[in-house]
């Protein structure tokens, strides 16, 4: 059974993809500064999606194609924020 803090953790997941959809880029990015501070807190651990999916310079959740490139090299993932912010995970065939 999940704990209130992982419950909250992905509530504000949820929150700051749809905030980034609208376009509101600061408002995604408290939402993702929360979430982190509670994973901090009460060291629960972020999921998978959530860390993949926000930038570790700017905070702000990203979408592919809206503020996000992604591209596939050579068994990896690269993930570039509009920040300038590059991320790579590797992925197997």
């Amino acid at each position: 059974m999940p704990s209130i803090a992982e419950e909250r953790i992905a509530r504000l997941h949820e929150l700051a993809r749809d905030a980034t959809e609208a376009r509101e880029f600061d408002r995604s990015r408290e939402y993702v500064r929360l979430a982190r501070r509670l994973d901090e807190r009460h060291r629960c651990g972020l999921p998978r999606e959530f860390k993949r999916f926000s930038c570790d310079a700017c905070d702000v959740y990203l979408v592919p194609g809206l503020n996000a490139r992604v591209r596939l090299q050579s068994g990896r993932v690269v993930v570039r924020c509009d920040c300038g912010h590059i991320d790579r995970f590797p992925y197997r065939d």
